[in-house]
């Protein structure tokens, strides 16, 4: 077929037109408008079945291990920190968890979302040497994020410490104390819209538990379409950049690497990407492993934009005050073990021991 007529073919014969970045901006901005306002749906969704209900489901969350079992196990479920905690913020935004119960979640969360990278390393598997290589950097992302666990959570158990600066912070930015609302600049916009898609809602299925579950499904399944919608458009509006700011961030410190990590995952909105390019990246022998690891760490930064966004959306102060536990658990995981170069690479090395004693077993 002549250039001509394939620049002209329908998508359906298999030609890709190419989009122009300003309407696929748009369109992302559009879809992180509808994303908000899912996140109120699913809090609308929850307070509709009453205090009663919501009280039985997460009685047993109050014990710390359940709650990081639940952050875990929800994360590995969906393959997305960002859906988990965005629906962390809409539960304690709608008074279902409070902030200490939703803290472990948060951090569970962080854990459950570096099994992707293992999956990932999985695609190596047939070439032993990439194998190995993709492998630990896979799980030096796992390591890095149980240490900084074991760390804060018995430190946040026995002094809130983390809680209580979140507190501190938020009073600062919306002005009002925990258990309040505060005017958030993009609330009304967002009622706005969730109300016009209730109205649709209720006709079909009525008041009361029904209209209920339907807005927490339909939450739901929102959040999950946006965050996939965005993160695709996000990656191919920035694909081309990705690995160009990652080998420039390599060649200087490695904080320049934390920071073109969070960067990358703020534009792409998804943690998963950034430290799944990364595994290739090091399996091909492109990277080393520890070159790649603080822009994993970076990473953990930049994944916490969404929960941020949600509370934001939700426009209460303990959603936000939760979306800043999340920001600081994993600026406080960096400052702790990175900053001591005797500590720094200790999840890279015990990561290299892993892979060293999986590939000793026997056949």
């Amino acid at each position: 077929m002549p250039p001509a007529m394939a620049d002209t073919a329908s998508p359906g014969l298999g030609t890709t037109r190419e989009i122009h970045p300003l309407l696929r901006a748009a369109f992302v901005f559009g879809l992180l408008y509808l994303f908000l306002a899912a996140v109120k749906l699913l809090e609308g969704g929850i307070k509709g079945f009453g205090s009663d209900f919501t009280d039985a489901l997460f009685d047993g969350i109050s014990n710390p291990l359940a709650g990081l079992a639940v952050g875990v196990l929800g994360t590995v479920l969906v393959q997305s920190s960002s859906v988990t905690t965005t629906t962390i913020v809409g539960l304690v935004a709608s008074g279902v968890l409070d902030v200490q119960s939703a803290v472990p979640m948060i951090m569970g969360a962080n854990i459950g979302t570096s099994v992707t990278n293992t999956l990932v390393a999985l695609g190596h598997v047939r070439r032993s040497d990439e194998f190995r290589l993709a492998f630990t950097a896979a799980t030096m992302h796992d390591f890095f994020n149980v240490f900084a666990v074991s760390i804060l959570l018995p430190l946040e158990l026995a002094t809130k410490v983390l809680s209580r600066t979140a507190e501190a912070i938020t009073r600062l930015v919306s002005g009002s104390s925990v258990g309040e609302p505060f005017n958030s600049p993009i609330k009304g916009a967002v009622k706005w819209l969730a109300g016009r898609i209730e109205a649709l809602i209720e006709p079909i299925v009525g008041d009361g538990n029904v209209f209920a579950g339907a807005l927490l499904l339909v939450g739901i399944g929102l959040i999950f379409l946006t965050l996939a919608l965005i993160t695709k458009n996000m990656r191919l509006l920035v694909a081309r950049r990705i690995e160009q700011s990652l080998n420039a961030a390599l060649a200087r410190s490695g904080l320049i690497g934390i920071v073109t990590g969070m960067i990358v995952t703020i534009a792409v909105q998804s943690s998963s990407i950034t430290t799944s390019i990364l595994v290739p990246l090091v399996a091909s022998g492109i990277l080393i492993v520890r070159n790649a690891y603080p822009i994993t760490l970076g990473a953990n930064i930049g994944t916490t934009i969404t929960a941020l966004l949600a509370a934001l959306g939700a426009g209460e102060v303990d959603g936000l005050t939760i979306a800043f536990v999340h920001t600081l658990f994993n600026v406080a995981g960096i400052l702790i073990l990175y900053p001591l170069p005797k500590v720094r690479y200790i999840p890279v090395r015990a990561a290299e021991r892993l892979a060293d004693a999986s590939f000793s077993l026997p056949c």
